[in-house]
């Protein structure tokens, strides 16, 4: 690796130093359960700290991310689909996507590309590090995981998908409260940028009332058959798909791989799930729904290999990982332990990290090496 990766690494370990000095596990519950329980009354030392730093870190982040330049394998690709957008011209893209861009451009000129990533840029990292503040109960464990497992990186390449994941995952503490309105018209806004993003209102919905409901039978019965159909009823979901994208029939991501990788990091969460089941998982719901997710996912890379991006769509389920892996580790009481698998889990997304730095190089991905408009 050059010397540019650094950027990603010092970025990363500065970020998570950082997040070191944010103590939010008073907050958490409450912006999970609802109502304002955090914030009452006058900004305490503790508080004032949390806010700091998690302001630094979106700083932080949003500055890497809105300075790249001719980083990502579609960054030129974007460019053009810019002008486009300015020209009037078709753009298979979302309105909302296609109205901001030409408002920006609108402001500061034509072909005036890097604004507008900035802008999306500033958007995204907000979602993201909102979405920790709020639901990371040990939030430095999140902030790495974050980091290392990828999302924030790939965020620099498909503007509009990641801006659509971000507010999916800001969304899920609507779903856990219940508050059904402000998760539909989160999901709403991020259809505007990738539609996507629609998919998690059935997939959030149904991990939520797993979480809450005593399994029976008939749940594993239905289970069953939407696995069935998975396997059987291929064409069908092909066929589905292809009406929103039909550019992706045939092509270089209809491929039909197996995402080994994730379907290792889904079977290790999992695994991690049901040793810690009693301590952790079995009366907690915020736990359960985020362990529903993760089942979803798995699923979906080990018999959805035929869905063109399937890891785009698995994204939306395994990201929760961020949250529950934490949560499940917190909750054991026997502290050898516990300090054993967290190490564990460390150092499995630290190796992750350094073959996810290596592959950045590759032509498809580009994330490597870093360019900012500031220097280049």
């Amino acid at each position: 690796m050059e010397r540019s990766a650094l950027v990603y690494i010092i970025l990363t370990a500065v970020t998570v130093i950082l997040g070191l000095c944010v103590d939010n596990r008073d907050y958490v519950p409450g912006q999970i359960r609802g109502g304002r329980v955090y914030g009452e009354g006058p900004c305490q030392r503790q508080q004032a700290r949390n806010r700091i730093a998690a302001a630094a870190i979106y700083v932080l982040l949003t500055g890497v991310s809105a300075c790249r330049i001719a980083v990502g394998n579609d960054y030129w690709v974007y460019r053009d689909n810019f002008k486009l957008i300015a020209q009037e011209r078709h753009v298979a893209s979302e309105f909302g996507f296609n109205y901001i861009v030409k408002w920006i451009q609108g402001l500061f000129g034509y072909d005036e590309y890097i604004p507008v990533f900035a802008f999306f840029s500033i958007v995204t990292v907000f979602f993201f590090v909102k979405a920790l503040y709020d639901q990371g109960s040990r939030f430095a464990f999140s902030v790495y995981l974050l980091m290392t497992g990828g999302y924030y990186f790939n965020s620099l390449n498909s503007v509009r998908y990641y801006l659509a994941l971000a507010m999916a995952l800001f969304s899920m503490k609507y779903v856990l409260r219940g508050e059904y309105g402000k998760f539909f018209l989160v999901i709403l806004g991020g259809a505007m940028f990738h539609k996507s993003v629609l998919l998690v209102i059935p997939v959030y919905l149904a991990a939520r009332f797993l979480a809450a409901a005593p399994l029976k039978k008939w749940h594993y019965g239905a289970g069953c058959f939407l696995l069935a159909t998975l396997i059987f009823g291929q064409d069908i979901y092909r066929e589905i798909i292809f009406r929103f994208y039909p550019f992706y029939r045939d092509s270089v991501f209809d491929n039909g791989q197996l995402s080994y990788a994730n379907i290792l990091k889904c079977a290790g969460v999992l695994a991690l799930c049901l040793i810690c089941y009693r301590q952790s998982l079995k009366e907690d719901l915020a736990n359960r729904f985020y362990f529903f997710l993760n089942v979803f996912g798995l699923t979906v890379y080990c018999c959805g290999s035929f869905i063109p991006e399937v890891s785009r769509v698995g994204y939306y389920m395994i990201i929760s990982q961020i949250f529950l892996i934490p949560r499940i580790l917190g909750g054991v009481r026997n502290k050898p332990w516990r300090n054993f698998l967290t190490a564990g889990v460390i150092g499995a997304f630290g190796a992750y990290f350094v073959l996810l730095l290596k592959g950045m190089y590759a032509v498809d991905i580009r994330l490597l090496p870093y360019l900012d408009w500031i220097f280049h």
